[in-house]
């Protein structure tokens, strides 16, 4: 029996001809294909500039640093969410401070998210999960009205004016609201190009913003670049130039550049991208028809002028609970089909037990995890496959009632 795998990297020849033309080029770090490539995704994106690095990790807590948050600062996110969103925040020394789901909903509470808010809230980290982009409207709606509580450590802070909008848009690459492209919105988005996500580099990640007043794009990006690699002021392309070996350390930064052999995969995958994006919305379709009458709750990605970039499709077990769902998941691997769970609330996990929050003070997120299970969802399935998990799925939820 063949294993029906829950998210490979979707590589062809053209990705393979691009790592090797990279390897063939004699330059595999930093260098000229990962510059392109950030100049390739602005231009996606919309923005006028983008950084690349080796994960939305690293891309996240850069744009904190940049922002000077640090210990006596909270930055708010989602308790359902991935690890990464939180921990950057306590990588800086601020303090995360985490708010429950609405009620029935993957998203955080808008109106807990304004309670929230205090004087030392600086940023606040919306996540933009299964790749539909939160409600930036309500949230910058809030982050304005609530502009009398801020108050600004910096410069950069200052220009603001207001709570930052920093959005963990790891699976969003390619969403959209109207003509606004995920990227585009929030004042700084963070993408993933890990393994499992719908454009790869393997591993990698990239940043962008909307240009702030007062700050000069150009500065910016170069503060990214100091900052990623150790603070020096010459990157290794650079320090080729002819007789251009000097250079100096302004900061005590960081290590984590992309280099031109995760460039070259994403830029392969950049020039396919929209049919990637398109295939996978008919099998989100395919998913949404066929579960109709079926005692599941399914998200909607595509309403009116709202486009996911269709990254995941989880699916809820009507009052069900963890056992039933897990047993589930034991049937479906029987059958050769790998699902999963998205995700564990922060507040379930021993790290975050640690920092003293308890899962109690977040029903609502328990109430989505409990019963949440993620069909498989990746642009090498065939017809046949979706047929065959959609039919398993069905019959399986008929014989555990």
């Amino acid at each position: 029996m063949d294993t029906i795998k829950f998210s490979p990297p979707d590589i062809t020849q053209a990705e393979i001809d691009e790592v090797v033309d990279t390897l063939k080029s004699g330059w595999i770090t930093t260098g000229p294909k990962t510059k392109l490539f950030e100049k390739e995704i602005a231009s996606y994106c919309g923005t006028n500039m983008a950084v690349c690095l080796n994960s939305a990790t690293a891309c996240m807590e850069l744009i904190l640093r940049v922002l000077g948050v640090g210990p006596g600062d909270e930055v708010i996110t989602s308790a359902y969410t991935y690890t990464a969103s939180a921990s950057v925040i306590c990588h800086t020394g601020a303090t995360p401070v985490l708010v429950d789901t609405a009620k029935d909903s993957f998203f955080m509470d808008y109106d807990k998210l304004e309670k929230a808010i205090t004087n030392k809230t600086k940023v606040i980290i919306p996540v933009d999960l299964f790749g539909i982009m939160c409600d930036y409207d309500r949230i910058l709606g809030i982050v304005n009205k609530k502009k009398n509580l801020f108050v600004p450590n910096n410069d950069i802070q200052k220009q603001f004016g207001r709570i930052i909008v920093m959005a963990d848009s790891a699976h969003a690459f390619g969403a959209s609201v109207g003509d606004a492209k995920c990227g585009s919105v929030a004042d700084f988005s963070s993408f993933s190009f890990h393994a499992v996500k719908n454009l790869t580099t393997a591993e990698g990640g990239a940043l962008t913003w909307k240009s702030i007043p007062g700050v000069s794009d150009e500065d910016l990006y170069n503060e990214f670049m100091l900052l990623s690699l150790h603070g020096q002021t010459k990157d290794a392309l650079s320090k080729t130039q002819a007789g251009s070996w000097e250079y100096d350390i302004k900061i005590l930064g960081y290590k984590c550049n992309m280099t031109d052999i995760m460039a070259a995969i994403g830029l392969a995958q950049l020039k396919r991208y929209d049919r990637l994006l398109s295939h996978r919305r008919e099998i989100i379709e395919k998913y949404s028809k066929e579960l109709e009458g079926e005692p599941v709750s399914v998200l909607t990605h595509y309403e009116g002028n709202k486009i996911s970039s269709g990254h995941l499709f989880p699916v809820r077990l009507n009052g069900k609970d963890e056992s039933f769902r897990n047993e589930l998941i034991k049937l479906m691997a029987q059958k050769g089909i790998s699902t999963n769970v998205h995700y564990k609330p922060l507040p379930l996990l021993t790290a975050y037990k640690n920092l003293e929050f308890n899962i109690k003070d977040f029903e609502n997120a328990f109430n989505m995890y409990k019963n949440e299970i993620t069909l498989p969802l990746h642009t090498l399935l065939s017809d046949d496959q979706v047929d065959y998990i959609i039919n398993t799925f069905k019959k399986f939820l008929s014989d555990l009632k």
